[in-house]
């Protein structure tokens, strides 16, 4: 009698095994009953009937999918390896099932063949100075292909370009002939703005011969700041005219 009542309790505890889940708040169940859809349930306790009712769980938290390195020829025939990463989430957790047979793979190969086909019709310029514009529009691509299948791309983010190394070479003399050309119409800027100061320099010399003078003295006080300088310089008639005339008025 005792092995009777032991082989009950464990036939009880079977049942009740079979029949007791527990969802966490993240995730819902997806209730088929003899292989029909009867919903969707969770979180907490659920009671499913043994046997006849099989549940799938599905998680409703957002999931970092990474892309693996894609080889792409861009629009100017540039070949590149590209990788990325996709985040989405699961809204709607019967399509996600039903809809689908694997909504992770099927998400993926879609991020990649979606990957290879945008790039392809980018340019080279566009894929390194242009990145937020394609992730914009990788999302956009990925989410209205993913939807039917209840799944929410939130954002995809190019991660690294990888170029060849000819192209990296090229790349870097063009950047340094860029930085010299910068160089050179900045230097021909600087000439001009003190060509124009230099012309209004003359004007006001031009008017004020004195003003000459001072200048010619200020020069050579900076000149003259260190002590074993020898300074040889010729002092203009105009300068000592006035004490020439004076004198002369003198001996008379």
């Amino acid at each position: 009698m005792l092995g009777v009542w032991i082989i009950i309790a464990l036939f009880v505890i079977i049942i009740l095994a079979n029949a007791i889940r527990i969802l966490a708040e993240y995730e819902r169940g997806v209730i088929f009953r003899l292989g029909r859809l009867i919903g969707v349930k969770g979180p907490g306790l659920i009671l499913l009937i043994p046997i006849v009712d099989r549940m799938v769980r599905i998680s409703l938290r957002v999931i970092t999918m990474d892309v693996p390195p894609q080889d792409v020829i861009t629009k100017d025939n540039v070949s590149v390896s590209v990788n990325a990463v996709v985040y989405f989430r699961v809204m709607e957790p019967s399509k996600a099932v039903v809809a689908v047979q694997d909504y992770l793979y099927a998400t993926s190969q879609i991020a990649q063949t979606t990957l290879r086909s945008v790039l392809g019709d980018s340019q080279l310029d566009q894929l390194l100075s242009e990145r937020e514009g394609i992730n914009k529009q990788l999302q956009q691509i990925i989410d209205e292909q993913t939807d039917p299948w209840g799944i929410k791309v939130s954002m995809v983010e190019m991660k690294h370009v990888d170029l060849p190394e000819s192209m990296q070479r090229a790349m870097a003399r063009q950047a340094e002939a860029e930085r010299e050309r910068r160089a050179k119409v900045i230097h021909a800027q600087g000439e001009f703005e003190a060509s124009e100061k230099l012309k209004d320099a003359s004007r006001v010399l031009a008017e004020s011969p004195s003003a000459l003078q001072l200048r010619f003295l200020g020069t050579l006080s900076e000149i003259a700041a260190e002590k074993n300088s020898t300074i040889i310089f010729p002092v203009p008639i105009d300068l000592i005219k006035p004490f020439l005339e004076i004198m002369g008025k003198g001996k008379e």
